[in-house]
Order: structure tokens, then C-alpha cells, then sequence
């Protein structure tokens, strides 16, 4: 830009002006500017034209989840559509009991929205601190039919209900549960499908055969050694994410059951962890990305809206799920 500015001399203020389109350039330095852009084989870089024009949209992510490849498939969604609107995304990690110095370390950096992955999108110190700046935010994962505001998820009881369902067609009536995190409404709406789908057969709920979880990998070893060294074993272990899952056949292997010969494994979250562990996983398919994607569309258009004083609030948008069967589980 600058060897073109210099070429016809003018400014390169100029120059971009004629590249955007702009009506105020006299026709006369319009076509000189044209002509040299035309003759030094002048290309305008598209992805630094966006960063410039993202300039004036940030977009903070808070997060603070144990599951990394949860993580990293909300990070692919969420760079993928920031570089399609041209908009910056602002990262910030979080503890437990620190959201609060969190946020006002976006808000300082100047963000005009903030997206809340779980489980800080069912911290209810985030979320008051968020409405009490008054700033556009969405919660993506929320597992909380009756949240405020702008929200993305699936419906995890159903989507939990149709897993145990099809555990069930396959013949299996033994079947343990790993709960997720308890600090995230998602863990108790699948637990609570999970239960609602053997009621619903007529199947028991065995207690000793549901333990707690975290959603992560540690967890899931636990709480799998648990249900597996009881007198008398399930058939199957549902887990409430795919890192637990994971963990579970783990552990099955080394008590020297086959998978899923011995025992049915099922997961929840369809991560790229589902395929890259043998047997590969069946499990729930939450589009995690797909999710991402429009928590990122929804928030700018909230932030665009506010400037003319209008709102999308609230808003609750579900997506679908999907069951991925695969070689994990088996017929009894």
C-alpha cells in the first residue's frame, strides 16, 4: 500500500480509502490509484484488512474446563467463525474461585462480549458479575433450561435418555453410570435421563453401580475401579463424557475384561478422543464446534443490536444431538 501511495503520491490513507470503496476520493485520484495498483500487481491482504476491521469487535473466552478435548473442539468452533466475521476472540483462563478478577481482566481489555463455556457457564458468581457489568454474554453448555440471557446446548436429558435406550435394545439390563462434574447442571440433566430411561423399561437403578466423576480422565479411573471391583459387575458403564469412557475401558483391560465382549462402554461428547482409543468409542455426538460457532454468531449480533439499544435477550437455541455407534458396545 505504502509503494502505491508513493507511486502516485498520495497518502496511503488514500489508497485504503480507494480499496474500501470509499465515495469521498475524487474520481481523478480514484483512476491514478487504480491505474498504479493495477500496474505494480498490488493485492490487498484480505486477512490483515479483517484484523483491522476486528479491531473495534473483541470477544472474551473465559474458560476453565478439565477436559481438554472438550476444550480444544470449542476453540476450533470459536476461531473458525471469529475468522469468518472478522472478529478478534480474547483468551482467559479462570480458577475455580477466581471469575470474578477473571471478567474485569476482560472488561479492562476492552471486550464487548464475553462467551462462558462450561462449568463457568453455571457459575453463578460468574453469571451475577456479568449481568451487573452489563455486558453481552452467552452461556454455551449450560444444562439450565431456565437460564437468563443468550444460551447454546443440547437437550442432555434426552440426549442421555436415548443412550441408556439404546444400551437397553441391545439387551443389556446392568448397567452402571459415571456422573459428571457436580458443579455442572449438563452432569445431573444425564444422570437424570440416564435414571428416567430405566424407570421408563422397568429396570433398576443399582446404586453401587453409579459413582462420581469429573469429567475427567483421573476421574473416570476411579470411579470405573469402583463399579468394576464390586461383587457383582454390570454389563455395560455409561460415562458422562469421553474422557471417563476412556478411563472405564482402561481400567476393564486391566482386569483382563475384553471390550466389549465382557462390557459395554459408552461415552458422551463425541471429542477426536472417542476415535483415537481402541476399541473406538460409541457415544453421544454434542456438536462442540457447531456449538462454538454460534455462541460466537449469536454474541456479535447481541453486541450489534445493544448499540442501537435493541436486544436478542433472552434467547435459548438447542442443537441436536446424535448417537455414534461404534465398536465399544455389543449385543449381550
Amino acid at each position: 500500500m505504502h509503494e502505491v501511495a508513493k507511486h502516485v503520491g498520495v497518502s496511503p490513507m488514500t489508497v485504503s480509502r480507494v480499496i474500501s470503496g470509499d465515495a469521498n476520493v475524487r474520481a481523478e485520484t480514484l483512476q491514478r490509484v487504480q491505474e498504479a495498483i493495477k500496474e505494480l500487481g498490488y493485492t490487498p491482504n484480505v486477512a490483515a484488512r479483517n484484523l483491522a476491521k476486528a479491531a473495534t469487535v473483541h470477544i472474551g473466552l473465559l474458560y476453565n474446563n478439565p477436559s481438554a478435548a472438550y476444550l480444544n473442539e470449542l476453540l476450533v468452533g470459536v476461531l473458525e467463525q471469529s475468522s469468518l466475521v472478522g472478529c478478534q476472540i480474547v483468551l482467559e483462563k479462570c480458577g475455580a474461585r477466581n471469575e470474578k478478577a477473571a471478567i474485569n481482566r476482560l472488561l479492562r481489555d476492552g471486550v464487548g462480549g464475553i462467551i462462558l463455556p462450561p462449568p463457568l457457564s453455571d457459575s453463578k458468581v460468574a453469571l451475577a458479575a456479568l449481568r451487573a457489568a452489563r455486558i453481552p454474554f452467552i452461556a454455551v453448555a449450560t444444562g439450565r433450561p431456565e437460564v437468563e440471557g443468550l444460551s447454546v446446548r443440547i437437550n442432555d436429558f434426552e440426549a442421555a435418555a436415548a443412550m441408556t435406550r439404546y444400551l437397553l435394545s441391545i439387551g443389556h439390563r446392568d448397567i452402571g453410570f459415571i456422573v459428571g462434574a457436580p458443579n455442572q447442571t449438563a452432569s445431573l440433566q444425564r444422570q437424570a435421563g440416564f435414571s428416567a430411561a430405566l424407570r421408563e423399561a422397568g429396570v433398576p437403578v443399582h446404586s453401587e453401580w453409579v459413582k462420581q466423576g469429573s469429567f475427567t480422565y483421573r476421574s473416570g479411573l476411579a470411579a470405573a475401579a469402583q463399579i468394576l471391583n464390586s461383587p457383582h459387575r454390570p454389563t455395560a458403564i455409561f460415562a458422562s463424557n469421553d474422557d471417563m469412557a476412556a478411563a472405564a475401558i482402561a481400567v476393564a483391560h486391566r482386569v483382563q475384561l475384553d471390550v466389549p465382549k465382557d462390557l459395554t462402554v459408552v461415552g458422551f461428547d463425541d471429542t477426536p478422543l472417542a476415535t483415537t482409543i481402541w476399541p473406538e468409542l460409541t457415544t453421544v455426538r454434542q456438536p462442540v464446534a457447531a456449538m462454538a460457532r454460534k455462541a460466537v454468531e449469536l454474541l456479535l449480533e447481541e453486541i450489534r443490536l445493544r448499540r442501537t439499544n435493541e436486544t436478542l435477550e433472552p434467547l435459548l437455541h438447542i442443537m441436536n444431538f446424535t448417537l455414534v455407534k461404534r465398536e465399544s458396545s455389543a449385543p449381550i
